[in-house]
C-alpha cells in the first residue's frame, strides 16, 4: 500500500460540515482537543473524524496495525456526547457509564483490547476566612486503545493541556503510542498529589504551632477539616497503587514505559505514606489542644469560683444587715457602720490573697 508523508501540523484532508457519529469542538462541546499523531508528531485535522480516518485508513505498518493514534481530550461530557464516541470507538456501555457519572474509585479494567482506567485529582483551596474545603477532588477516565486515547476529565483542576504540550515537545517518547499518553496523564496526577500533600502538611505545621502557642486560640474546627480532607486525599492515592502496578505488567506497555511507570509508582509510595502519617500526627495535636481547652476551662471555674467566694463576704453582711430588725447589735452605734465596712475589706482581702497564693486568681 503506497504511504502518504504527513508533515506535522498539516492537514492531511478537510470536510465540509459535520462527519455523523463524531462531535467536533464547539462552545458548548465537551472536547477540548484533539489530533492524531504519528511518529510521536501531532497531524492537526478539522474534525476528530477526520483524525480517526487519518490513523486507521491513511497509514498502517505492513502488519496491518496502525502506525499513529489519536488523543481526544472531553471535560464532563454529557451521555449523548460520550455515546458517540462509544460508537467510533467501541468503548464499553458499562466503563462509559463509569465515565459519565464519575464518583469512581481508582480502577483498572480491560475490555477487549481497550483499557479503562480511572484516577482521582486532588487540587489545593486556600484555607482562608470561612472556608468549606481544604482539597477537592476529581477524576480523569482514560479509555486506551490500540489507536487511540479518550481522556474524560471531571472537576475543576487537573487540566491536561500543559501534559499535551510536554508530550508534544518529546516525540521520541510520544512514539510510543497511547501508553505513553497513559504514563503522562498519571505521572501528571500523582505530582499533584506531591503538591497537595505539602500544602496540607503546611497547614499541619501551622495548627500545630497555633495550638502550643501561648495565645489562647481554637483550633479545634480547623483540626477536624484537616482530618476530613487528609481522608479524601487518602482515598485517592491509596487506590491508585494497583492499577498502577498493574498497568507495569501489561503487554500493551512498552518496556520503555514500564520504566517510567515504576518510577511514577515510586513517587505514589512515598506520597501515600505521607498522607497516612497525618493522621498520626493530627491525632496527638488534637489531644493536646482539647487537653488545653480542658485546663483552660478548669482555670477559668477556679477564678469565676473564687471571685464568687469574695462576693459572698459582703453580699452575705448586707443581707444580714438590711433585715432592719429593731434590737440588732451594732445599729446604734456611731462606728457600726465603718466597723462593718472594715469587716468586709478585711474578709475579702484576706480571702483574695489566699485565692492567688493557691493559683486560683
Amino acid at each position: 500500500m503506497a504511504m502518504t508523508r504527513v508533515r506535522p501540523g498539516r492537514a492531511l484532508f478537510k470536510t465540509r460540515g459535520r462527519p455523523t457519529g463524531v462531535p467536533v469542538r464547539g462552545r458548548d462541546s465537551a472536547v477540548i482537543d484533539w489530533a492524531a499523531y504519528i511518529d510521536g508528531h501531532r497531524v492537526c485535522t478539522d474534525t476528530v473524524a477526520d483524525a480517526v480516518r487519518l490513523i486507521r485508513d491513511g497509514r498502517l505498518t505492513p502488519e496491518g496495525d496502525s502506525a499513529g493514534f489519536v488523543w481526544v481530550g472531553l471535560h464532563e461530557p454529557s451521555a449523548a456526547e460520550l455515546t458517540e464516541f462509544a460508537e467510533v470507538f467501541g468503548l464499553h456501555p458499562l466503563a462509559v457509564e463509569d465515565a459519565i457519572h464519575a464518583h469512581q474509585r481508582p480502577k483498572l479494567e480491560r475490555y477487549d483490547d481497550v483499557h479503562f482506567v480511572v484516577m482521582k485529582t486532588v487540587g489545593y483551596v486556600s484555607a482562608g476566612p470561612g472556608a468549606a474545603e481544604v482539597v477537592e477532588t476529581g477524576e480523569i477516565m482514560i479509555f486506551c486503545g490500540p489507536d487511540f486515547v479518550v481522556t474524560v476529565r471531571h472537576g475543576t483542576h487537573g487540566e491536561l493541556g500543559p501534559v499535551r504540550s510536554d508530550l508534544e515537545k518529546d516525540p521520541e517518547r510520544l512514539a510510543h503510542g497511547p501508553a505513553a499518553v497513559l504514563h503522562a496523564v498519571a505521572d501528571r496526577v500523582v505530582d499533584g498529589y506531591v503538591g497537595v500533600a505539602d500544602a496540607v502538611m503546611e497547614d499541619i505545621d501551622e495548627v500545630e504551632e497555633a495550638v502550643f502557642s501561648p495565645e489562647r486560640t481554637d483550633e479545634s474546627r480547623r483540626i477536624y477539616r484537616l482530618k476530613r480532607e487528609v481522608i479524601q486525599l487518602k482515598r485517592a492515592v491509596g487506590p491508585l497503587a494497583g492499577p498502577l502496578r498493574n498497568l507495569s505488567g501489561r503487554r500493551f506497555v512498552p518496556a520503555e514505559i514500564k520504566e517510567y511507570l515504576r518510577d511514577v509508582e515510586d513517587h505514589l509510595t512515598r506520597v501515600r505514606e505521607q498522607v497516612e502519617s497525618y493522621d498520626e500526627l493530627l491525632n496527638p495535636i488534637l489531644q493536646a489542644h482539647m487537653t488545653q481547652v480542658t485546663v483552660a476551662d478548669n482555670k477559668d471555674m477556679r477564678k469565676i469560683s473564687a471571685w464568687g467566694a469574695i462576693f459572698m463576704v459582703p453580699t452575705a453582711i448586707a443581707g444580714i444587715y438590711g433585715m432592719n430588725f429593731k434590737h440588732m447589735p451594732e445599729t446604734q452605734w456611731q462606728f457600726g457602720y465603718p466597723m462593718i465596712l472594715g469587716v468586709i475589706a478585711l474578709a475579702c482581702f484576706s480571702l483574695h490573697r489566699g485565692f492567688r497564693h493557691n493559683g486560683w486568681l
